[in-house]
């Protein structure tokens, strides 16, 4: 139920709540950091304007013809196209041309004119224009930003040059049909410095926590796609080949999700919205970088040839810095260079929701069935380590089935899945073993020791309520006569004698880890094996019974003096495969056992009173004793309601009886041989012999069978059982 509630919630789709999001992301900084730094292209380099050259140089922003200088440098030393994360919006202010005014009114016209003369031989007069020039003789792609609210100051004429040659596919969808996001207007470099100079935007936006994980290839400004300053790059470097924007077709969507980006022979793969998913190289450092003073002074320019050169700056003072999965303070110029060595290796990350939404459903089923079973047969220590097992095998697999293949994944709902799971069976479970625990005490405390009872709650899996086919040993025990003995005596007195009688006897029978099923009047029903199993319930059936007439041996003086009878009891044991279990009607049930080899312990039990014995057990009984209690044999019997003869034994004394003993119980057993041929005179001989020494009901009845088969012999067909008709 658990797993199904996960999987009815689970409809949210495609449209994973922010909580969720963020929780993912969270364990994919983490994946990052276990993977650690990896290897790049090393095809781009960053030249960095850092606080080396900004104490060298001068505060920024510097004047343009250094920038200019910097191009210059750049380009002469063959690098194979440079891209500025820096947006030169407004004019320079330390260009000459803006100062003649302050000059001629100092100077004079004349100086003016000849100074003037002289900066525009150099072209130096206009710093914009130094910078646009060599700009337009280098491969150089300008950055701009787009600004996405509307502030008022939007002009239709600035709009960034497009130099891109683009399609879509397929055939049909237009530039507004994409979902892609949209700038309300864009904030270019001087006309001075772009003249139609391949542009490209370098905005990238931060997730809900503040972590740059995407960047958006291409944006939309007044319906038109503009690609980004990294995908202009490639692509000037790759030679200027034509790009495709591939969208899906589906018509039921308002607009059409972009699955990816054609740029010559390589397929850029994107999520819906035309954004690249950065697969991280490592931490701050991982690029090469080279100072903008070393560049200008000549330095280390050999390292630029073929390079994708990134321009930017990593000084504290400029703020260009994003939160990363490697770190809080990753500077802007090496997340540009970290899309443009994905778009290189072709290998940024991809999401695929419906991946996800397919392994989610099957972890969570899977999962809930595994830990669900787990926990109802191995406990809750063992469902936990299972449990947290299985969330580590998620995560890890995760790693390194998916993430180690450029795949992100997101496994925190499945997780939240499994510990739910996890959490509501194990609480189910305590409070099913807390009422069934009590169930057990509630119903067996009564009738079994408190040490069975305490094993039953200890291990509840050895306890089996319902209708079951179980070999057990079935004791009934019976008062002789006491119909006769209770007509004299008062209802108070016969309560008071009965209470006495069988807590004693019951007491007895749990003591020897046995279950007191029911009383029938002064009957006592007894079974060992169940509800507990017990591979010694044999011995300790027949332990139970012998303790329970000597306990009766004992009270019988104590009975007499306070004028109560002398009862005495017999008892019958059988040892087979009963029915256990609560069995009754639907309002009204109890635990007992039913069968025929219940109905023998009944019919032995009753027999004690033809044989003048107390007790009396099966052959089937006393085989499993394995000679752990001495047993005299009875007789061969065929009981009413039974066709198949059974021996019947009178266990006398645990253990190996004194010599008398055993020889008058092996004469004994060897007359009921030679009776059971058919030699009579010769089994009466002994039997009668026995009489005389020890005078017992069990010898005189067997010596009146023997004068009664001398009249009337049994059929020659007899197998020497005795057949009795009554119960």
């Amino acid at each position: 139920m658990v797993a199904l509630s996960c999987l009815i919630f689970y409809s949210f789709g495609q449209k994973k709540p922010e909580l969720l999001y963020s929780l993912d992301n969270q364990i994919i900084n983490a994946m990052f950091r276990w993977r650690g730094t990896t290897g790049t292209t090393s095809q781009v380099l960053i030249v960095d304007i850092d606080e080396k050259s900004l104490r060298m140089i001068g505060q920024w922003p510097w004047p343009r013809d250094v920038v200019a200088g910097l191009v210059k440098a750049i380009s002469d030393a063959e690098a194979k196209v440079m891209g500025f994360d820096i947006v030169f919006a407004e004019k320079d202010r330390t260009s000459p041309r803006c100062y003649l005014k302050e000059i001629s009114e100092c100077l004079g016209e004349e100086y003016v004119t000849e100074i003037t003369t002289r900066l525009e031989a150099e072209k130096d007069l206009d710093h914009d224009l130094v910078l646009g020039d060599a700009v337009a003789q280098a491969e150089v792609v300008l950055g701009y930003v787009f600004t996405l609210k509307n502030d008022g100051l939007k002009n239709t004429h600035e709009r960034p040059f497009p130099s891109i040659e683009l399609g879509i596919s397929p055939d049909g969808i237009g530039y507004e049909d994409l979902a892609i996001r949209k700038g309300y207007r864009a904030v270019l470099n001087t006309e001075e410095i772009s003249q139609a100079t391949t542009e490209g935007f370098f905005n990238v936006f931060p997730d809900p926590a503040g972590t740059i994980r995407k960047a958006p290839l291409f944006m939309s400004l007044d319906g038109i796609p503009y690609p980004s300053i990294v995908f202009e790059m490639v692509r000037l470097g790759l030679g200027e080949p034509p790009a495709t924007i591939h969208a899906s077709s589906r018509k039921k969507m308002k607009k059409n999700s972009m699955l990816g980006i054609s740029l010559g022979g390589r397929f850029i793969p994107t999520d819906d919205m035309g954004q690249l998913t950065i697969n991280y190289r490592g931490p701050v450092g991982t690029f090469s970088y080279i100072s903008a003073v070393d560049v200008l002074d000549g330095n280390d320019l050999e390292q630029l040839k073929d390079r994708y050169v990134v321009i930017g700056s990593s000084a504290s003072g400029l703020l260009d810095f994003h939160a990363t999965p490697y770190n809080r303070i990753f500077p802007g110029i090496e997340v540009q260079a970290t899309i443009i060595d994905n778009i290189l290796s072709g290998d940024p990350l991809t999401h695929d929701i419906y991946t996800e939404i397919g392994l989610t459903y099957t972890m969570i089923i899977l999962g809930g069935i595994v830990l669900s079973a787990l926990l109802a047969y191995t406990g809750a220590l063992a469902g936990g380590l299972w449990g947290i097992l299985f969330i580590l095998s998620l995560i890890v697999g995760n790693y390194r089935l998916f993430f180690l293949n450029n795949q992100l994944l997101g496994i925190v709902y499945p997780l939240i899945s499994i510990v739910n799971i996890f959490m509501v069976v194990t609480l189910f479970n305590y409070f099913f073993e807390y009422r069934k625990k009590k169930f057990i005490h509630d119903a067996f405390s009564h009738y079994v020791s408190p040490v069975v009872v305490n094993q039953l709650m200890k291990r509840p899996e050895g306890l089996s309520l319902v209708g079951e086919q179980k070999n057990l040993s079935i004791l009934f025990s019976d008062i002789r006569g006491f119909t006769t003995i209770s007509e004299n005596m008062e209802p108070e007195q016969i309560g008071r004698f009965m209470n006495t009688y069988l807590t004693q006897m019951s007491d007895i029978i749990m003591e020897h880890d046995g279950m007191v099923d029911k009383y029938i009047g002064d009957a006592v029903l007894a079974i060992w094996g169940a509800p507990m199993t017990d591979d010694d319930h044999m011995i300790k059936a027949v332990r139970s019974a012998l303790a329970m007439i000597r306990s009766l041996k004992a009270l019988r003086p104590v009975w007499t003096d306070r004028g109560l009878p002398a009862i005495d009891i017999g008892i019958g044991i059988n040892t087979g495969i009963v029915s256990v279990g609560n069995f009754g009607s639907d309002r009204r049930f109890e635990y007992t056992v039913i069968g025929d080899n219940v109905n023998l312990a009944s019919r032995l039990e009753g027999l004690n009173k033809a044989y003048g014995t107390n007790i009396l057990i099966s052959g089937f009984t006393r085989q499993a004793l394995d000679g752990t209690i001495f047993c005299r044999l009875i007789d061969k019997v065929r009981v009413k309601g039974k066709a198949l003869p059974v021996e019947i034994y009178e266990p006398l004394t645990e253990g190996l009886p004194g010599p008398e003993l055993t020889e008058e119980v092996k004469s004994f057993e060897r007359a009921i041989g030679l009776y059971q041929s058919q030699r009579f005179e010769d089994a009466y001989a002994i039997i009668h012999a026995l009489r005389a020494r020890n005078p017992i009901p069990l010898y005189d009845l067997y010596i009146d069978r023997i004068n009664t088969f001398k009249v009337t012999p049994p059929p020659e067909d007899w197998d020497g059982a005795f057949t009795f008709t009554t119960k």
